[in-house]
C-alpha cells in the first residue's frame, strides 16, 4: 500500500480546463483532416489531371513545328522540350507528395463539359468534377507560367 492510496484526490485526473480545450481542439483537428480532402490536396490532384493535358498539347504542337518549315524551328522544339521536362519533373513531385498524403485519382465518367474523378484518400471516397472551360483557362495559366520559366532561364544566361 502507497501512501496515495488512501488519498481521494489522486482518484480523478487532475486537468486545467486550458488543456481539455487543446486536447479537443487537436483531436477534433485530426478528425477533420481524415476525412476531408483540403483545399491544396485538391489543387494537386487538379494540377496532376491537367499536367498530362499540356504534355500532350505541347507534344502535338512540337510535331507541327517540326513538319513546317519554319526557320526557328530548332529554338521551338528547345523551348517545347524545356517545358515538356518541368512538366515531367511537376508531376512526379505531385506524385509523391499525393502518395505520401495516401491520395489517389481514377478518371470516373466524362460529359460534355465535365470529367468526373473518383478519388480515394485516407479510407474515404470522393467524386471530383472539373469543367472544360476550367481546364482551358488553368491549363494556359500553366503554360504562361513555363514560359515564364523559360524567359528567366534565358535572361540569366544572357
Amino acid at each position: 500500500m502507497t501512501k496515495l492510496d488512501g488519498n481521494e484526490r489522486w482518484k480523478s485526473k487532475m486537468l486545467l480546463t486550458e488543456h481539455v480545450e487543446q486536447y479537443e481542439e487537436k483531436h477534433r483537428d485530426k478528425g477533420i483532416r481524415n476525412n476531408i480532402l483540403t483545399s491544396e490536396e485538391l489543387s494537386m490532384v487538379r494540377d496532376l489531371i491537367l499536367l498530362p493535358h499540356i504534355d500532350t498539347m505541347l507534344s502535338r504542337s512540337m510535331k507541327e513545328i517540326e513538319n513546317s518549315g519554319n526557320i526557328l524551328t530548332k529554338l521551338y522544339l528547345l523551348a517545347g522540350r524545356f517545358i515538356q521536362n518541368k512538366i515531367m519533373q511537376d508531376t512526379y513531385k505531385l506524385q509523391k507528395e499525393l502518395r505520401h498524403l495516401n491520395v489517389r485519382f481514377i478518371a470516373d465518367e466524362q460529359d460534355e463539359f465535365i470529367s468526373y474523378y473518383k478519388i480515394f484518400y485516407r479510407g474515404y471516397q470522393e467524386r471530383f468534377g472539373i469543367t472544360r472551360d476550367v481546364m482551358r483557362s488553368e491549363i494556359s495559366l500553366r503554360l504562361t507560367r513555363y514560359t515564364a520559366d523559360l524567359g528567366d532561364v534565358l535572361k540569366s544566361h544572357l
